[in-house]
C-alpha cells in the first residue's frame, strides 16, 4: 500500500466528514430528530477519528499498515456510511433493514484495526 494512497484516503475521509458533519448540524437540523441527529453525529465523529489515523498511518512504518488502512476503509464504509444512510431513509419513513447488520461489522472492522495497532507495539 502507497504511503499516497493511505494519506489521500484519510484526506477524502477527512475531507467527507467535515462536509457531513456540516450538512447534519445546518440542513438536517429541521428534518432530522434529535435522536437521529446524534446517530448521524456518531457516524460523523467516527469517520473523521479514523480519518485522522490513516493520515498519521500514511507516514509511519508499521508492519501491519496495508491491513490496518483496508479495516479503517471498509469499517468507515460500512459503519459510518451505513449510519448515514439507515438515518436519511429513516427521516424519510423508510426503514432499510437490511443495512442494520452493516454497521456493527463496520465496528468490528475499525476495532480490528486498533487491535493490530496494538499488537504492533
Amino acid at each position: 500500500m502507497s504511503e499516497q494512497i493511505v494519506i489521500s484516503t484519510g484526506a477524502l475521509f477527512g475531507l467527507l466528514a467535515v462536509i457531513f458533519g456540516a450538512f447534519g448540524a445546518h440542513a438536517l437540523k429541521q428534518t432530522l430528530s434529535e435522536n437521529q441527529l446524534k446517530s448521524f453525529d456518531v457516524g460523523v465523529r467516527y469517520q473523521m477519528y479514523h480519518a485522522i489515523v490513516l493520515l498519521i498511518l500514511g507516514y509511519s512504518s508499521i508492519d501491519t499498515a496495508h491491513v490496518v488502512y483496508w479495516c479503517f476503509t471498509l469499517g468507515i464504509i460500512l459503519f459510518s456510511f451505513s449510519i448515514y444512510v439507515l438515518v436519511l431513509f429513516d427521516a424519510k419513513g423508510r426503514k432499510l433493514k437490511f443495512l442494520g447488520p452493516v454497521t456493527p461489522i463496520g465496528g468490528l472492522l475499525l476495532v480490528l484495526g486498533w487491535l493490530l495497532i496494538c499488537f504492533q507495539f
